[in-house]
């Protein structure tokens, strides 16, 4: 498994995300608790999520309780 380049984002609880469109999974990692990979996301749900005022609300309201998730 290759983790795609991660983008630093602005924001108080997500440091990067990264995006693989073959396996539709974005990549979240944390400040404090690390990288995340959350399958089944779509392209469209990804760039909402890079353009979200806030990465950190986007991320537990939009990504957390809809994708199924594993520690990278």
């Amino acid at each position: 498994m290759t983790v795609p380049m991660l983008t630093p984002v602005d924001s108080t609880s997500v440091a990067r995300v990264g995006y693989d469109p073959d396996a539709e999974e974005a990549y979240v990692e944390f400040h404090d608790s690390g990288l995340y990979a959350y399958r089944g996301v779509s392209a469209r749900v990804y760039k909402k999520l890079v353009s979200a005022d806030s990465k950190g609300t986007f991320v537990n309201e939009m990504i957390k309780p809809r994708y199924p998730f594993r520690k990278v």
